[in-house]
């Protein structure tokens, strides 16, 4: 590229994320060779709850400050070898930089620097690319087709890891698909949340919001969850099956118990201490340097009563509720390293509904080409900070696509009010974003960002 414009400084700071945990943020400053113009750019790094063992290494302290949850050594990479590494090079090279990160790093699992360094710098290099050549982050992003809007799934009730309640799955979403735009199709989701309310209200139960903005009352079991859906959205006008569809994320590799072979739903028996299974397994990438995931109690240990799944009541219990309720995707419905369930699973319901891996694939190219070399999942869930930079990110939706395999853009459980999946979802015209419920700003944060977007858009905008 003929055009130089060099980083003159890399600075990373400690922040708090929307669970009150500390997070990474960065801003990257680059200077115009020919006019010595100085741009800056800030971006901030998400964190999940319920995270695939496969993920890239997010490093914290592991201190007394934060409950060890601290990313000072973090900051510390980045303000130093990171800063050193990068200075002097052309921010508008995002294949370089990230490149030159990942090689300084030298993991597998980006352990050493730590992932949330890494993407850290990676997409606050990218938004200072896109203020330094005047573009919106989408356009520099995806180029001149970037034009797809996405269809929010947004997450009106909350379970599992993302809330302390009954419901043993993690994730009931709403999806707008009789909107003819994104905006109408915010404002349906928005409505519908808004009745839910009422009814949750009228019934008694608890309308708390868990992480990422849902609800999180205490329903007996996943079908109360999504009758209630069926009677918010036929409250606020809209036709079950027609106007508003449902998506939900099971999350399973958080029920599962290794030692068994079973799924265990502890909500479902009536134990509310809804702790994440017992994940040792076959795993050859270690755990280290993750104290969110140290001393994890067995669901078998603290509800021993607990109903238990095999992989085939599991797929069994799907295909009931496909047929119940017109869901269009399911998310993790089986373990991340169960292969031939998920290959069962596939044959099963893959020509039905939309099959998302998420702690499946972990956004990492190499986990999708082995699923698409054997036929599992039929759609990818994208989270950047599972593979730890934006030029990996597209490759695994470049991959993804070209597999014939949908993309959903997706916000983490612990997230800032930073709107960078907005601008991805349309660069790479991905059609699906989740990014919470119509609640909290920093998930509000990516439905106003699209908003923007389509606006700016106008007539080219496409939608569903």
């Amino acid at each position: 590229m003929s055009l130089m414009v060099k980083i003159t400084d890399v600075h990373g700071r400690q922040i708090l994320d929307s669970r009150g945990n500390p997070t990474v943020e960065v801003e990257v400053t680059a200077e115009t060779e020919t006019t010595g113009k100085k741009i800056t750019a800030r971006e901030s790094v998400p964190s999940g709850a319920s995270t695939g063992r496969f993920e890239a290494i997010e490093l914290r302290d592991g201190d007394d400050n934060y409950f060890g949850l601290g990313v000072e050594k973090v900051v510390k990479h980045i303000n130093t070898k990171v800063k050193e590494s990068l200075v002097g090079q052309n921010v508008l090279e995002q294949g370089e930089l990230d490149r030159i990160m990942v090689e300084l790093d030298g993991t597998d699992n980006k352990g050493n620097l730590g992932a949330n360094a890494i993407l850290g710098v990676s997409l606050a290099c990218a938004k200072t690319a896109a203020k330094a050549l005047e573009m919106p982050l989408y356009r520099y992003l995806g180029g001149c087709n970037a034009k797809r809007m996405p269809l929010p799934m947004m997450n009106v009730i909350n379970g599992g890891a993302h809330a302390k309640n009954s419901l043993d799955f993690q994730e009931f979403m709403i999806i707008p698909v009789g909107a003819k735009t994104y905006s109408e199709g915010l404002r349906m989701g928005a409505e519908v949340y808004h009745f839910l309310r009422q009814i949750l209200n009228k019934a008694g139960m608890s309308t708390a919001v868990g992480d990422e903005g849902g609800f999180a009352p205490d329903f007996q079991d996943t079908r109360e969850a999504f009758s209630f859906l069926s009677k918010a959205v036929e409250l606020a006008g809209y036709r079950v099956g027609e106007d508003i569809v449902y998506a939900m994320d099971a999350a399973a590799s958080e029920l599962y118990d290794e030692e068994t072979d079973v799924y265990i739903f502890p909500g479902e028996s009536g134990c509310k201490n809804n702790r994440r299974g017992n994940r040792k397994g076959a795993c050859s990438e270690k755990e280290e340097g993750n104290p969110e995931k140290k001393g994890e109690a067995s669901a078998k240990d603290s509800c021993p009563d607990s109903v238990k799944r095999s992989s085939d009541e599991m797929i069994a219990l799907y295909e009931e509720l496909v047929k119940e309720f017109p869901i269009i995707s399911i998310e993790d419905g089986l373990f991340e390293d169960d292969w031939e369930g998920w290959q069962k699973l596939t044959e099963r319901l893959g020509d039905k509904v939309q099959l998302v891996g998420d702690d499946l694939f972990v956004t990492n190219p190499k986990r999708i080409k082995c699923g698409i070399d054997l036929k599992v999942a039929n759609a990818v869930l994208i989270k950047v900070n599972q593979i730890g930079t934006v030029t990996e990110a597209m490759d695994a939706i470049e991959m993804a696509k070209c597999a014939g395999y949908r993309t959903v853009i997706s916000h983490r459980s612990g997230e800032t009010e930073d709107a960078f999946i907005a601008d991805l979802a349309v660069a790479v015209n991905a059609g699906q974003i989740k990014t919470g419920a119509p609640c909290r700003a920093e998930r509000t944060s990516k439905y106003n960002q699209l908003l923007r977007i389509e606006e700016e858009l106008g007539a080219q905008a496409e939608f569903n």
